[in-house]
C-alpha cells in the first residue's frame, strides 16, 4: 500500500528541477553537425577579417595620384579575378581589371565601377575611365573583425548564419555541450504496438511518439524508447539497464495510486524523491526521482496531461543541459472567454492565443480533459487557472507559455 502523498506547488516543482546539478560535458564535433547545437567556449576570430583588402564591385582600380581630369585613358596592366592576387604596384595611369571580392593592389585607392567605364577602340590593354566616384569601394582588411574578437559567445545556439562565419575562418570542429542522452519508456498492459489490430480494452501507445518527438526538438538524443507490459520485474530490470548509459529516462505511466502503478513504488524507494504529488491538474501524479545518480521523470499516461507535463518540467530541465533557457515564452494573457469550472488545485489547460492590440489573449481549445488528445496538433499555449471557488472573470491575467514550433 503506498503511503500517502504530499502535494507539492507547480512552482515548487519546478524549483526542486532548477536546484538539480546537472552533469553537462563538453564534446568538439564537426561544424557540418553543429546546426542547433550549443557553443561551449567563445569563438574567437583566429585573423584579420576580411585578410585582405577586397573590392566591392567588378571594374578597375586606380592609384589615388591618378584620380583626377577625367575622362580619361589607362593602361590595363592585369585582372584579377577572385581568388587571384596582383604582384607588384600600378604605376601612373596604369589600372587592373578586378573582380567582386578580389585582392586589391596594395597602391590602389579606389575601385571604378565598371558602369563608368568604356573601352577605347583599336587599344585591347586601354579603359576610359569616365569620372571619378565619392567612394573607393574597397572593403579594408579587418574591417568586420580584428584577430581576437569574438565572433559567437559561449552558450549560443548555433545556426546556418553561425556555422558559416565559423566556416569562413576556416574552422572544421566546435566545442559544444553533450547533448543529454534520454530513454523512454511507456509502461501498460493495455497498450497495443504500432501495426497491431485494435482490441477491446486496448488502447494503441500515443505517448511513446509524443514523448520522442518533443525530446528531440528540445534538443536532446533519443537513444531507445520501449514498451511495457506492468510487471513490477520488468520495469526494474530496465530501469537497472537503462540507467547505465543514459542521463535522464522518461516514463510515462504506472504513477497513480492503482495496484498497477509500479512507477510509483519505484520513485518512493529511489534514493531522492523530489516530488511524486503536485497541487495542479492534469498530471497531479506526474513524478520526478533521482536514482543511481540518474534523473528520472515519470509522466503522466493521460495524453494531455503527458504533453502538459512535458513542457511544464521536461523541456526546460533538457534546455538547461545544455545552458539554454526554455523554448516556451512565459508572459500574462487576459481570457478572451470565461473558464467556468471552478477548481480546488491550479488548473493548467492547454490554449491557444492570439496578440490583439498589444495584449495577448487566451482561451481553451477544445477539451480540458486529460486523456483527451485530439488538441495536441493545434493547441499554441498552456495557461494556468488559478484554483478558486468562483470563475474568473472575463479579461482576468492569467499566466501562459506560448509553446515552440507552433
Amino acid at each position: 500500500m503506498l503511503e500517502r502523498r504530499k502535494p507539492i506547488t507547480l512552482e515548487e516543482a519546478q524549483a526542486k528541477l532548477v536546484a538539480l546539478k546537472l552533469p553537462q560535458q563538453v564534446e568538439t564535433i564537426a561544424i557540418s553537425d553543429a546546426n542547433h547545437r550549443v557553443l561551449a567556449e567563445d569563438a574567437l576570430a583566429a585573423y584579420d577579417y576580411p585578410n585582405f583588402r577586397r573590392s566591392g564591385y567588378d571594374g578597375y582600380a586606380i592609384r589615388d595620384a591618378d584620380d583626377h581630369d577625367f575622362p580619361k585613358n589607362f593602361h590595363v596592366v592585369g585582372e584579377i579575378q577572385a581568388g587571384a592576387t596582383f604582384d607588384g604596384d600600378l604605376g601612373e595611369n596604369e589600372t587592373a581589371r578586378i573582380m567582386t571580392g578580389a585582392f586589391v593592389p596594395d597602391n590602389a585607392a579606389k575601385v571604378i565601377m565598371l558602369e563608368q567605364t568604356r573601352s577605347v577602340p583599336d587599344q585591347p590593354d586601354a579603359v576610359k575611365i569616365m569620372v571619378s566616384q565619392d567612394r573607393d569601394n574597397i572593403t579594408p582588411a579587418g574591417s568586420e573583425f580584428k584577430a581576437g574578437a569574438l565572433l559567437i559567445a559561449a552558450g549560443t545556439e548555433l545556426n546556418p548564419g553561425g556555422l558559416s562565419l565559423l566556416t569562413a575562418f576556416g574552422a572544421t570542429e566546435v566545442n559544444v555541450y553533450r547533448q543529454p542522452r534520454v530513454a523512454i519508456v511507456t509502461t501498460g498492459t493495455e497498450l497495443l504496438q504500432s501495426g497491431d489490430a485494435p482490441q477491446p480494452g486496448k488502447i494503441f501507445n500515443s505517448n511513446g511518439p509524443l514523448i520522442a518527438n518533443l525530446v528531440a526538438e528540445s534538443g536532446a538524443i533519443v537513444t531507445e524508447t520501449i514498451q511495457l507490459i506492468d510487471d513490477f520485474e520488468l520495469l526494474q530490470t530496465n530501469l537497472e539497464r537503462l540507467k547505465k548509459t543514459n542521463d535522464l529516462i522518461i516514463t510515462d505511466g504506472g504513477v497513480s495510486v492503482g495496484d498497477f502503478d509500479y512507477l510509483a513504488t519505484t520513485a518512493r524507494d529511489s534514493d531522492q524523491l523530489l516530488f511524486n504529488k503536485l497541487k495542479m491538474r492534469p498530471g497531479s501524479v506526474t513524478t520526478a526521482f533521482v536514482d543511481d545518480d540518474t534523473l528520472i521523470f515519470a509522466l503522466s499516461g493521460n495524453p494531455g496531461a503527458c504533453y502538459t507535463g512535458f513542457y511544464l518540467f521536461t523541456e526546460p530541465l533538457l534546455r538547461r543541459w545544455v545552458h539554454q533557457p526554455s523554448r516556451s515564452q512565459k508572459v500574462s494573457a487576459r481570457l478572451a472567454r470565461v473558464y467556468p469550472k471552478t477548481n480546488g488545485y491550479d488548473k493548467v489547460l492547454r490554449g491557444v492565443y492570439q496578440l490583439v492590440d498589444g495584449h495577448y489573449q487566451v482561451q481553451l481549445n477544445g477539451s480540458d480533459v486529460s486523456g483527451a488528445l485530439g488538441n495536441l496538433q493545434s493547441t499554441t499555449c498552456l495557461f494556468k487557472i488559478p484554483h478558486s471557488h468562483e470563475p474568473l472573470p472575463l479579461h482576468s491575467e492569467v499566466e501562459t507559455w506560448l509553446l515552440p514550433f507552433k
